[in-house]
């Protein structure tokens, strides 16, 4: 058996578009999300009103060769605070892992018209999620500057003992940043 020349192939997804959700995208979305652990399930009715009421500041990536959605970002700008961008959840198909998709969203996300004030990302993420740490420290640094963190949901004192605490997790934009999105 010969074994020179051995090269590791990745599965690629093809070239992938990001675009606006609209609400027939709903039960994609919704799917995949649920096929990504360890994030939170919501209902297909709130991936509906996402992809609705919430469409300008959500986006979808889908595979240019067959439609299929691999991609999704949600978020929504703080009602007190309309400066702040909220990133609610950020999913990608296995099939597309790898490619940097997720970071991609987060910048064609911020530079929307809907996003054009946003100064900053907030999200939460659970201590044991290395993949949504390493995503938004990799965003921090490259908008430059870096991430801040502390508790925020706590275990016990906001879900009862049945989920791990959310750590706010903050990203302030540089205005050079901001601009280059």
């Amino acid at each position: 058996m010969h074994t020179g020349n051995i090269e590791l192939v990745r599965k690629r997804s093809g070239r992938i578009a990001f675009r606006t959700p609209r609400t027939e995208d709903g039960t994609a979305v919704w799917r995949l999300i649920r096929s990504c652990d360890p994030l939170d399930e919501n209902s297909l009715y709130c991936n509906l009103l996402q992809c609705d009421h919430f469409s300008d500041t959500c986006m979808v990536a889908e595979r240019v060769a067959d439609g299929a959605i691999v991609g999704w970002v949600s978020g929504y700008l703080l009602p007190d605070d309309p400066s702040l961008l909220f990133i609610w959840q950020v999913a990608v198909d296995e099939s597309a892992q790898g490619e940097g998709i997720a970071k991609r969203m987060l910048k064609a996300l911020l530079s929307r018209a809907a996003c054009a004030d946003v100064r900053g990302l907030k999200t939460t993420i659970t201590s044991d999620n290395a993949a949504s740490w390493a995503l938004f420290n990799s965003f921090a640094r490259s908008q430059g500057t870096e991430l801040k963190s502390e508790p925020y949901f706590r275990k016990d004192a906001h879900f009862d003992g049945e989920h791990a605490t959310e750590h706010m997790v903050t990203i302030a934009l540089p205005e050079e940043a901001r601009n280059a999105a």
